[in-house]
């Protein structure tokens, strides 16, 4: 009986049944969704199709080709007149309050126990399932505690991996024809290799598989958020599972090649620190494997002290260095090959000289005299952002937040964010916006240390020396702003600038004759992914 009863009810089951209760599913899930997301004032004006049910759906819909649109036109019509608007996000996320340039101190002084950037982060990414539970906050503070103070004697090992892993993607033979690359892959070439340099050391570093899995990892992160912003919050505790099955197996991959490092240092640090014999003249290597565990013996955090979990720690980073990064240096090479070749030149004149000049070997101070190439990145930074927006922040009181300069409050769950993309293309602030200058920055840099000493004001030092690319500022967002600003940007800017200065100086590269455009999907860019540069080695190298 109880089997003829499921016959029936399997024979009832068209197509249009399953698709229809599929789909009645899920916007019950989105119906669920909607009702939980925090109210904004309707003082605040809005962008997009509207706050109706139709409109609300156009701006789930919109929000995958149309964010930038959407906060570029906002940007306009408020944001240079001083006013908050507030601007459509995904369907899994709350709609997002855009604050004016005027207002960024305001948000980023805010304390942590007010509005959140972990909070915020993982509205985007979805730490807890990305992650593996493990989350990312640990690890970035470990790297604001440990990297710029070890970096100056970190630069020869990055340099080390820089010329050799260049050499290996572009050639050494100096007799050699023309070689057209992907730009998108040798980038993803010479990236994750100099960035573990620094997270685990140069035996693992050098490991073609572990750095394919390590890019894996980053690619499965974005694809996940991607599917895990259009799928409603309710169903994220089984879809978060669902999709991040694929982390958990190339992690495991991944932490089968550094494990064995990871437990050697673990092992030797831990003796060291309980004072065994022939430990007393011993010092581990500086790299993200001995900081996270000096960190949790000095936090007394013994579940930190364990190689799986280190090696789980490594996965944010990886994602964090990786792709920015890439794109980053994808977006420099295009700007500076199709502009004024001129550029080109002075570039490699700059890092040619100063390079003799340190000996042949870079050092922290060599790398800041590098006015012009330091310039040129910031400037590519500025005009080819691949994010609308990288400081976001989630408010975590209760209570919520209140803005007294326009009179409005935010409810608790609210998402603020700074318009990165409005502000670094704005003819009041940058002239020519969209033209890209290498030298915007450096000119004044250039003139003022050409003084003599006594010459030199120092209020005026202060103001040329906020220039650099590290320095972040309210027109300068590339890295984020304030006391959560991005901890690895000094580690990325001296990569970057030994990336060019090795490629300049030791490789012809031939002019691009147009820049090939990305396309945006909802808040960041996809690269021309399909971009070629032609190399061949100089017969003259440095």
């Amino acid at each position: 009986m109880a089997g003829s009863v499921i016959l029936q009810c399997l024979e009832t089951l068209t197509t249009g049944r399953v698709v229809a209760a599929v789909f009645l599913f899920f916007l019950g899930a989105f119906v669920v969704d909607f009702t939980w997301k925090p109210r904004y004032p309707a003082q605040l004006p809005r962008i997009g199709y509207g706050d109706g049910v139709i409109g609300t759906v156009r701006n789930w819909m919109g929000y995958v080709l149309y964010f930038n649109d959407w906060v570029a036109e906002g940007y306009e019509k408020f944001s240079k007149q001083d006013k908050t608007f507030v601007v459509p996000s995904s369907a899994s996320r709350p709609n997002e309050i855009v604050l004016p340039r005027s207002q960024t101190m305001w948000l980023l002084e805010m304390p942590d126990r007010v509005v959140s950037t972990l909070e915020a982060h993982d509205d985007v990414l979805f730490n807890t399932y990305q992650f593996l539970g493990v989350g990312s906050g640990y690890p970035i503070s470990v790297l604001h505690k440990h990297l710029a103070r070890n970096l100056p004697g970190l630069i020869p090992g990055i340099q080390e991996e820089v010329h050799g892993v260049l050499d290996e993607i572009f050639g050494t033979d100096t007799e050699g024809e023309w070689k057209e690359l992907n730009l998108w892959d040798a980038w993803l070439g010479i990236v994750p290799r100099v960035t573990n340099r620094v997270l685990v050391g140069a035996e693992v570093c050098r490991n073609k598989e572990f750095l394919r899995r390590v890019v894996t990892f980053a690619d499965q992160v974005v694809m996940n958020s991607f599917i895990l912003s259009m799928t409603p919050k309710i169903l994220h505790p089984i879809m978060g599972r669902l999709v991040t099955l694929r982390n958990w197996w190339t992690w495991w991959k991944l932490s089968r090649i550094a494990l064995p490092t990871m437990r050697e240092r673990l092992r030797d640090m831990m003796r060291k620190h309980s004072g065994e014999p022939g430990y007393e003249n011993w010092a581990p290597k500086e790299d993200f494997i001995t900081w996270v565990i000096r960190q949790s013996i000095v936090d007394g955090k013994p579940a930190e002290l364990d190689a799986d979990m280190i090696s789980k720690r490594l996965l944010p980073l990886e994602f964090a260095a990786i792709h920015t990064t890439v794109i980053t240096g994808h977006s420099l090479l295009l700007d500076l090959f199709s502009s004024d070749p001129k550029f080109v030149e002075e570039i490699k004149e700059e890092t040619s000289r100063v390079f003799r000049e340190e000996g042949g070997r870079w050092t922290k101070e060599g790398l800041s005299r590098l006015y012009k190439t330091d310039s040129a990145i910031r400037e590519s930074q500025r005009l080819s952002n691949f994010a609308t927006s990288l400081v976001k922040r989630k408010v975590i009181a209760p209570e919520g937040i209140i803005n007294q300069a326009e009179g409005w409050h935010a409810p608790y769950g609210a998402l603020c964010m700074l318009n990165l993309a409005g502000v670094q293309h704005d003819a009041d602030i940058y002239s020519d916006p969209y033209q890209y200058d290498a030298f915007r920055y450096s000119r004044v840099r250039i003139e003022y240390a050409g003084r003599p000493r006594e010459k030199r004001d120092k209020e005026e030092g202060l103001r040329v020396a906020k220039l650099g690319m590290v320095t972040t500022s309210d027109s300068h967002l590339a890295f984020g702003h304030g006391r959560h600003a991005c901890p690895g940007r000094f580690f990325v800017a001296h990569e970057l600038k030994m990336v060019l200065a090795y490629l300049l100086n030791n490789y012809e590269i031939k002019p691009i004759a147009e820049r090939p455009k990305p396309q945006w999907l909802g808040q960041t860019i996809i690269p021309a992914l399909q971009a070629k540069i032609v190399a061949r080695r100089r017969k003259a190298t440095a």
